[in-house]
């Protein structure tokens, strides 16, 4: 989602805003995971700026990978999708799974009022083998786990991992490879540009259920799968 100085990457939530109605305030940061934005205080921050009637769209999953028991890298969850903690063989500090991390951080949302749309990460590049791969990461399916286990109308669950993967299968491998110019993570701005219609369409479709976002898109939508 964040903004990057590299030519030759973005994240797609610099576009989202042209594709809704309402104004859009990006604050992801490259390279965090759901811990590290946590422990960082930027959840806090997002927090301190939310006003009743906000939404907050958090994604995480790309930087979440790895074990804090073994060459803890600051960013590394522990396993498992509740409450488990496990003990940095760095820093010695107390590690929560993504689950506990994002479900923390809509809390602090819906205390100021906000609605929250817990998103799904983005797919890396499904055709970099030149085979079709579409097997989503866990924190796919972790996402989902959290928006159930808050269990409250204001967060939602959206699948942008699908969404972009439909995308993708419907572009071909050539397209997609066109995509990432650095390496099979990042996105080009084209391709950021992409994933964020893919969210839109995702949201105005009502992929997984109606969103608090959904009143807020430009129509007609641009249609990428």
């Amino acid at each position: 989602m964040a903004r990057s100085s590299d030519s030759q990457m973005d994240g797609w939530g610099q576009y989202v805003s042209k594709y809704l109605n309402i104004a859009v305030v990006n604050r992801a940061i490259g390279g965090r995971s759901s811990r590290s934005f946590w422990n960082e205080g930027r959840f806090q921050n997002v927090a301190n700026e939310v006003k009743a009637g906000d939404i907050v769209v958090i994604e995480f999953g790309h930087n979440d990978v790895g074990s804090p028991r073994s060459n803890d890298n600051g960013r590394s969850v522990c396993g498992g999708e509740g409450t488990e903690t496990c003990i940095s063989d760095v820093t010695g500090e107390t590690v929560y799974t993504y689950v506990f991390y994002v479900i923390q951080a809509a809390k602090l949302m819906t205390a100021k009022g906000a609605t929250v749309i817990l998103s799904s990460q983005t797919p890396k590049n499904q055709w970099a083998t030149g085979t079709w791969v579409g097997t989503p990461s866990r924190f796919v399916a972790m996402q989902k786990k959290a928006a159930a286990t808050i269990n409250d109308p204001a967060v939602t669950f959206v699948d942008h991992h699908q969404a972009v993967s439909n995308m993708y299968l419907k572009l071909g491998s050539s397209a997609v490879k066109a995509l990432y110019i650095k390496d099979n993570t990042h996105t080009s701005a084209a391709g950021a540009d992409l994933s964020s219609q893919a969210f839109v369409q995702a949201i105005y479709q009502k992929m997984n259920g109606t969103t608090s976002l959904a009143a807020h898109v430009k129509t007609p939508i641009k249609t990428v799968y």
